[in-house]
């Protein structure tokens, strides 16, 4: 028996393989491709049920191993810096998906405790696709960027407390506890977790972590064995296997080597999750598939129109540009990995059948593979909706109609305001060189203009802007953003910013960020740059000019009699 077990594991990875190629092909992460093998393999051969039961017990501890790297990265004091916009695009989308997807469910004939959880279930978007996909287009350091990761901060945290409630509410339900009882018991379980955790980051954490950070080998077999024995004792008092595993990464990502975890763990973490999809992908009813997909289209037009839809308001009426919040609308058009295992969660409870699982997922399968190619063309479809998207930039016109103060001379224009660009338009004003600002962020805007600093929000896309901006006069233009932000023309980002630039009267020298020697060559080529900036090899070579001045003088003054 167990050769046969192995031989049908062993047929599953290849199949997991082969399909992967194919949806690798077409650009789809492999959540659709294992999820695609576990729904052919049911379809086309029955499995023992000992390989069943391997497979359950590998996506078990697949799904340990994805919430303790969840906790491990989980830094509680992001929940205090988050930005405004965020904290309201985060909470906003979450609560409207949840609300409006709920009253869906239940127009569509789901039971009230079904259609709840399906709607929370679509609140969660996938960090781990969109962070890929940002990457993979060198987005991740632009605004739109940027206010992603924050709201999905902001949806992770909202994921952990959901998986509390779902305990709560669930505990001791194969045993029969009810009521109050049940509720006491979770809290004191919660409660002592909570001391437990809280003793073990102050007196236990570091020099243990330390000690096994000697081997990396031993520590990865620890932090493995931690997050699984974490899991079984979470499952054991009544909390779950999904929040043993959580807490479990909590409880290390205080250390200094949570990311040196993360990173061995990674992997593995892929590797094992490989069996939770296939075990998801052979759960669906292809029976009742007729009636599911009705319902999962509806689901799925929701997801993929309403969540980008709400984020776009959202951010409209915090004074934010339309194309800043399309783009970032874009990126929450899709539902998460833990949809699957919060849906999951409901099923191990009885509080849900399969056929919903199936539901969530094939939403999922639909969205995550649309969602994909709707943030790889973002800027193609953003060109195409532009002409339905003016009516959404009523904030940012709004704060252009509030900015009446006349025009100041400027020498130079910063455009960019970050951490780069915001010194240099401090830096340049401190020597006594008149300088404007300029950055799509409201945000940044208003907090440097209330320190006094010449600044204007805008967006460079928008034609009408350039008119408001005294390029004539300005003897310099640095631009201290991301190439990829700006996406003016079809051509190269960097060329149709400067040939729009001399376009509106500009006849000054122009300084250019760059983040690598490939782009610095690249505006070379162009060349219509004068001055190339190299952030970090630009500090590195100030530091070490700093540090031989004062090798210097600490040797001249040894040398003094």
């Amino acid at each position: 028996m167990t050769d046969i077990v192995f031989r049908e594991i062993a047929f599953l990875l290849l199949g997991a393989a082969a399909i992967g190629m194919i949806g690798s092909a077409l650009r789809q992460p492999v959540i659709v491709s294992f999820i695609a093998v576990g729904i052919l393999a049911a379809a086309t051969f029955d499995q023992t049920h000992q390989t069943t039961e391997q497979i359950e017990f590998l996506a078990e501890l697949g799904v340990a191993v994805l919430l303790f790297l969840v906790g491990l990265k989980l830094d509680w004091r992001l929940v205090r810096t988050l930005g405004p916009v965020a904290l309201a695009t985060g909470l906003g989308q979450v609560l409207f998906t949840a609300v409006i997807g709920f009253l869906i469910g239940l127009a569509l004939g789901l039971d009230t405790r079904t259609s709840l959880y399906v709607a929370i279930a679509l609140t969660f978007s996938s960090t781990i696709i969109i962070v890929k996909l940002l990457s993979d287009k060198r987005e991740l350091e632009t605004l739109h960027g940027r206010i992603a990761l924050g709201f999905l901060i902001v949806q992770d945290i909202v994921v952990v407390l959901a998986m509390v409630v779902l305990s709560t509410l669930g505990v001791g339900a194969d045993e029969g506890r009810q009521g109050l009882a049940g509720i006491a018991t979770v809290l004191g379980s919660l409660a002592a977790t909570g001391v437990l955790l809280f003793l073990f980051v102050r007196y236990v954490a570091d020099p243990l972590v330390g000690r096994l950070a000697r081997s990396p080998e031993l520590l990865v077999i620890a932090a493995l064995g931690w997050a699984a024995a974490a899991a079984a004792v979470g499952d054991l008092v009544g909390l779950g296997k999904e929040l043993g595993g959580l807490v479990a990464g909590v409880s290390l990502g205080s250390t200094a080597y949570r990311e040196m975890i993360s990173a061995r763990l990674s992997a593995l973490r892929d590797f094992l999750l490989l069996f939770f999809f296939l075990s998801i992908g052979a759960s669906l009813d292809l029976s009742t598939l007729g009636q599911d997909l009705s319902r999962a289209v509806v689901f799925s037009l929701f997801v993929l129109i309403g969540n980008p839809l709400i984020v776009l308001l959202i951010m409209a009426w915090m004074g934010y540009r339309a194309r800043t919040g399309f783009l970032a609308g874009l990126t929450v058009a899709q539902i998460s990995e833990f949809s699957l295992i919060f849906m999951a969660m409901g099923l191990s409870l009885g509080h849900v059948q399969e056929s919903a699982i199936g539901l969530v997922t094939l939403v999922g399968l639909v969205t995550i593979a649309i969602s994909v190619y709707m943030i790889t063309y973002s800027e193609q479809l953003y060109r195409f909706a532009a002409p339905f998207l003016k009516p959404f930039d009523f904030g940012w016109h709004r704060e252009a109609a509030d900015d009446e103060s006349p025009q100041e001379k400027a020498d130079a224009i910063v455009f960019g305001l970050g951490r780069f660009g915001g010194q240099i338009l401090r830096r340049l004003n401190d020597d006594g060189v008149p300088t404007m600002g300029v950055d799509v962020d409201p945000v940044v805007v208003r907090r440097l203009a209330a320190d006094g600093f010449q600044v204007r929000n805008g967006d460079v896309t928008e034609p009408e802007f350039w008119s408001e901006l005294p390029l004539a006069q300005a003897r310099w233009i640095v631009i201290a953003m991301p190439l990829g932000s700006v996406h003016l023309t079809e051509t190269d980002p960097g060329e149709s910013f400067l040939t729009a630039v001399r376009m509106h009267g500009f006849s000054g020298q122009i300084a250019m960020t760059v983040r690598n020697a490939e782009e610095a060559d690249r505006l070379k080529a162009i060349g219509r740059i004068d001055l190339v900036l190299h952030p970090f090899d630009d500090a590195a070579l100030l530091a070490v000019r700093q540090i031989r001045d004062m090798d210097e003088e600490l040797a001249d003054s040894e040398a003094m009699p």
